[in-house]
């Protein structure tokens, strides 16, 4: 009876597997082993390609930056800006030493998990909703605790675009680590038709950055922080 009600289990899960998407049905970790060749050529063949893309619009492009100096003030720090600019923030910043990423870990983030390693990212978690995502936040916390900084898109990782959730305020709460908003603005650039509208900067472009002063994250001003943030990121004049 015992293993009659351990196989039915088993073959339940496998049907609830074979219901998702191709999309989220493999982790990173778990892709099986007659799909490998085409998923490394495609895991560490985009990012390559797009890290000289990147490195090629740096070296032609006029990059603006303002407010470096909260960097030098704060120790460690957790970056926010929102998702349309991962592109120009892996074009401008190169160097990302003594940094965890929190990812995704399905499958087909493998390319922006390979982009990190590229860009010097010292520790990746994998984790997210749905996936150890409680678990996955608490480990960023105390990496951020141990004096790391990290990068965190408050309307990713599917938006909706330009809307700020508020786990990173909670994170910045626990960890006692700082928020600091960036903007970026490239002209002109190629807008795709993403979910998150993104911004691909083009060579010999102009790219202006703009790091706001460091925000600490109270009980008190937590909702007044929300309303601060969203604002200097720019709430509504990415929208259109």
């Amino acid at each position: 009876m015992q293993l009659t009600r351990r196989w039915l289990a088993l073959r339940y899960m496998r049907n609830i597997d074979m219901k998702k998407s191709v999309l989220s049905r493999y982790h990173v970790n778990e892709v099986p082993i007659i799909l490998k060749p085409m998923f490394y050529l495609y895991g560490y063949g985009i990012p390559f390609v797009l890290f000289l893309y990147f490195l090629f619009v740096y070296l032609t492009s006029k990059i603006v930056i303002t407010g470096n100096k909260v960097f030098k003030d704060n120790p460690n720090y957790i970056i926010c800006f929102w998702h349309t600019f991962i592109c120009l923030y892996f074009t401008v910043f190169r160097k990302n030493r003594h940094q965890v990423w929190l990812q995704h870990p399905t499958w087909y983030m493998k390319p922006s998990h390979v982009m990190l390693r590229f860009v010097g990212v010292k520790k990746i978690i994998l984790g997210s909703s749905g996936h150890s995502g409680r678990e996955a936040a608490d480990e960023l916390v105390n990496y951020l605790k141990k004096g790391y900084s990290t990068v965190i898109l408050p309307d990713g990782p599917s938006g909706p675009p330009f809307k700020m959730k508020k786990g990173i305020f909670h994170m910045a709460m626990q960890s006692n680590i700082p928020i600091v908003p960036i903007r970026f603005e490239a002209i002109p650039c190629f807008v795709s038709p993403n979910w998150d509208r993104r911004r691909w900067p083009i060579p010999f472009s102009k790219i202006k950055v703009t790091i706001e002063e460091a925000i600490h994250i109270t009980g008190e001003n937590f909702e007044s922080a929300y309303h601060q943030v969203s604002t200097l990121l720019g709430d509504k004049c990415y929208a259109e």
